[in-house]
């Protein structure tokens, strides 16, 4: 008898695999918050050389957030799941219903601690499966265990998914992934490559159990439909992408406040919307609501610029019609 092979999230799926969702559902937009430690973004990988300043920023975000009808999804890491006053905050979020709570993997300050530390094992579906699985298993129970709820979506950080990691969230009846993100090649420094997966939901599984939610990223210029093969190319000239943008021929813009200025997030939001895409996945790291804590939000400038951003591309939503929604939402729409 023919045995089903595992499906794998590095794969490319098959036109036929997109999801489908209920009429009425329209187009939404999900926010989902890689909620996690603080460390050097620049320096080497460490099991321990890592804060938590950050946690009071996020109740100032929380508020904003409540304020403008958005219900975010925080994707918590092992020291968020572990802080007794991250699981005070985030905990009454969630038993408020204004936040919902998801999985996120860091190996390298995830126990057990049987890999080198370094950057190529930074990406969990490097590591040896069973050692993935187990790091996995024990973030999944620490967070059932102190949040009193089980999380419904998973993020490998830094976007390192593995070859297994697809069974792996199936057999722990996790209902949907947001790792992939979608015109990225992170190949060149040993992670996946994505640059070829569609922007669509998508089933994972021919038993449609496991549903991919890409992190949303367009194209957009006189030449975006060219885009899967020309930006790759051009990237390897210098300055080439940048020129590109500045001249309205091809620009990858993804729907994040870190690094993307707003008037670029409202062409993306613009092209995805024409695209038709059901829901609209937009990212970024709590650290970035601490000024000085990543790269993206250095003084209280870059912060207000962050709100900003926020608010112009919520208002701009709204506008367009494309309600926030939540991964509840999501799981009951799908058309199975």
């Amino acid at each position: 008898m023919a045995t089903t092979a595992s499906p794998s999230l590095r794969s490319v799926p098959a036109p036929r695999q997109t999801a489908r969702f209920a009429p009425g559902f329209g187009q939404r937009s999900l926010l989902t918050v890689d909620t996690e430690e603080e460390f050097d973004w620049d320096g080497e990988f460490s099991t321990s050389d890592h804060g938590l300043k950050h946690l009071k920023s996020i109740a100032q975000f929380q508020q904003f957030a409540e304020n403008i009808g958005v219900v975010p999804t925080y994707l918590i890491d092992w020291p968020i799941a572990t802080s007794a006053r991250a699981q005070e905050m985030l905990g009454d979020y969630v038993r408020r219903g204004k936040a919902e709570i998801g999985i996120q993997l860091h190996p390298w300050v995830n126990p057990p601690f049987e890999e080198k530390v370094n950057a190529y094992n930074s990406y969990a579906g490097n590591l040896p499966h069973a050692l993935e699985r187990e790091k996995f298993l024990r973030l999944q129970e620490r967070i059932v265990e102190c949040f009193a709820c089980t999380p419904q979506i998973y993020r490998a950080g830094r976007y390192g998914l593995g070859a297994q990691s697809a069974q792996m969230l199936k057999d722990r009846r996790v209902a949907i992934d947001s790792s992939v993100r979608s015109l990225y090649d992170y190949s060149p420094s040993n992670g996946p490559d994505y640059s070829q997966h569609p922007l669509e939901p998508y089933w994972v599984d021919e038993e449609r159990q496991l549903l991919e939610l890409p992190l949303t990223t367009v194209f957009w210029g006189m030449l975006r439909h060219q885009g899967r093969w020309l930006f790759p190319r051009l990237a390897k000239l210098p300055k080439a992408n940048g020129i590109m943008a500045r001249a309205g021929l091809l620009e990858r813009i993804a729907l994040t406040p870190e690094g993307v200025p707003k008037e670029a997030a409202l062409r993306g939001i613009d092209m995805a919307i024409d695209d038709g895409l059901p829901v609209l996945v937009l990212s970024f790291h709590s650290p970035s609501l601490m000024p000085g804590m990543t790269p993206y939000v250095r003084n209280e400038d870059d912060l207000d610029e962050l709100y900003d951003w926020l608010r112009s591309v919520y208002a701009y939503l709204e506008q367009r019609g494309v309600a926030p929604t939540t991964v509840e939402e999501i799981k009951a729409s799908v058309e199975v």
